[in-house]
């Protein structure tokens, strides 16, 4: 949703973020000293005015939300903080979904200032939640990730109507979803052209989809997948010629072997 520039300078503002206020002791900082880096984050990350799209302490049946994100009247996510030193429990994220039931927000953002986690309300009967990400900041080990995960929540992606892409891109990777699409009559029949061409056995309908619901109920080994996209891959690379033996180390960097 960020444009190629703008999301390089985001990424570099989560990585200082990180810095800043994740990598040195800051003590039993409480959920007051916390709303300080969730100021942070709002205003100096994500772009929003202060005054005008931040409202704190946002009244809801008598009590009150951290922070409303408003831009030109329209409520676009509610943000619940709870202490730093506080692991977000299901009680900090039952209260958040609340918030966001009672004045019909779908979004909300549960975080303590590390850990940020995005919610969809979903106001069926009863009401129920789905959980869209979780991001550690105090982790950065994949970055690019965490970027454009949380690239969705910025002012820009927002006006743009980025959450709602945001969902529509969770959901249609959905189990649910990809379950669907996997009993289609398409797949099925593209999983018997495959088997007959591999083992020379022509298999019915209920066999293949008996064989897709084992799939949702056995475990199964990652690494045997890597394996197999690692051998399709080499199918489809071109011969690489060798011309000296001073390019064997090279030829082998290039093939990460």
């Amino acid at each position: 949703m960020l444009s190629t520039q703008k999301l390089l300078k985001f990424t570099q503002s989560i990585k200082d973020y990180k810095k800043k206020f994740l990598d040195k002791p800051l003590g039993e900082l409480d959920e007051s000293g916390t709303r300080l880096l969730i100021n942070h984050f709002l205003t100096e990350m994500l772009g929003y005015e202060t005054l005008s799209e931040v409202k704190t302490e946002y009244m809801i049946k008598g009590t009150y939300a951290d922070y409303v994100i408003q831009i030109g009247g329209k409520r676009h996510f509610l943000v619940e903080v709870k202490a730093l030193t506080l692991n977000l429990s299901a009680n900090h994220l039952r209260q958040s979904i609340n918030y966001g039931a009672n004045e019909g927000i779908d979004f909300v953002l549960l975080t303590n200032g590390k850990v940020f986690e995005l919610y969809k309300v979903l106001f069926e009967k009863p009401i129920s939640h789905e959980l869209i990400f979780s991001l550690n900041l105090a982790e950065l080990n994949n970055i690019k990730v965490i970027a454009e995960q949380l690239q969705y929540l910025h002012k820009d992606s927002v006006l743009k109507k980025g959450l709602e892409v945001l969902w529509d891109r969770h959901s249609a990777l959905s189990p649910k979803n990809l379950s669907k699409l996997l009993f289609s009559n398409e797949v099925v029949k593209f999983l018997q052209k495959e088997l007959k061409k591999k083992h020379n056995i022509k298999f019915d309908d209920i066999n293949i989809e008996n064989a897709v619901k084992r799939i949702a109920m056995e475990s199964v080994i990652i690494e045997d997948f890597k394996s197999i996209q690692k051998k399709e891959r080499k199918k489809v690379e071109k011969p690489i010629t060798i011309k000296s033996e001073s390019s064997v180390d090279d030829l082998n960097k290039s093939l990460n072997l």
